[in-house]
């Protein structure tokens, strides 16, 4: 997509526009100016990969983005995906410092890590049990949300947070450990702290039940969009804690147990 401003510019190339002037100036725009400008998933894609590929935000190194956010609302819903910067993936312990959030909204988060590489053949003949194969590790994730919209997040619509990459603000990942497909993710605790505040407690609460539920369809889009995805990709999977809120100089630490832990210094 040619994302140049111009009188005649599409709605898909405005939207781009707006958000790759917003994280060059490291500002927000106006969501307002854009309400009606897309009608499917698949613009708000477009829109995506359109700012994925601007030359001059060089959000990443290599033709398939190397690291991935997937995830909805439960198992009747859609799936959604969105890759994610490379200079905002951490390892875990990581501080923030200066990085440019507008908002801090965390997430806690499994990701997972592609063992071998996944083709579009293969990717169309993918099913729950099978996916389960190209995956060869996990890790305790800590997404914090954020957004290039001016308007608080409940007030924009769905597909423009999608377009702004999944209104993504950057990813913590702890120590890697083997993946364990069996696994009991119903009896699955996990805990969040976020500053001072008591630890808050959570068993079996991802949305969709299994994180690597979501596989089939991320990689069956993401090979559609790019090609082959490469060995060592990671998504990460959704949210088990909610949406929590978050303020500079807070230290947000996760725990998943029998899986690791990771923490970032904002």
């Amino acid at each position: 997509m040619n994302i140049r401003t111009n009188h005649d510019e599409s709605p898909l190339a405005a939207v781009a526009q707006a958000l790759c002037d917003a994280r060059l100036e490291r500002s927000t725009t106006d969501a307002g100016a854009h309400l009606n400008a897309l009608q499917a998933a698949d613009d708000a894609y477009a829109v995506q990969r359109a700012v994925a590929t601007h030359g001059a935000l060089k959000l990443f190194a290599d033709r398939v983005p190397r690291h991935w956010k997937s995830g909805g609302a439960n198992r009747d819903s859609a799936i959604t995906h969105a890759p994610l910067p490379d200079a905002g993936v951490w390892a875990s312990p990581a501080n923030a410092g200066a990085w440019p959030f507008h908002v801090r909204l965390v997430e806690a988060e499994i990701a997972l890590r592609l063992g071998s590489e996944v083709t579009e053949p293969q990717a169309s003949a993918l099913t729950a049990d099978s996916a389960h194969a190209f995956i060869d590790a996990m890790t305790v994730s800590i997404e914090i949300v954020d957004t290039r919209w001016q308007q608080p997040l409940d007030e924009v619509p769905a597909l423009l947070k999608l377009a702004d990459m999944g209104v993504h603000g950057a990813l913590v990942l702890g120590d890697w450990v083997a993946y364990q497909p069996g696994r009991d993710w119903g009896a699955q605790r996990c805990s969040i702290r976020i500053g001072g505040a008591d630890a808050l407690m959570f068993t079996g609460t991802h949305s969709l039940g299994d994180p690597a539920w979501l596989l089939v369809e991320w990689l069956r889009d993401v090979t559609r969009w790019f090609g082959t995805v490469p060995a060592g990709t990671v998504v990460t999977t959704g949210n088990w804690v909610g949406m929590l809120t978050a303020r500079a100089g807070d230290l947000v630490q996760a725990e998943f147990d029998g899986i690791g832990r990771a923490s970032l210094q904002l």
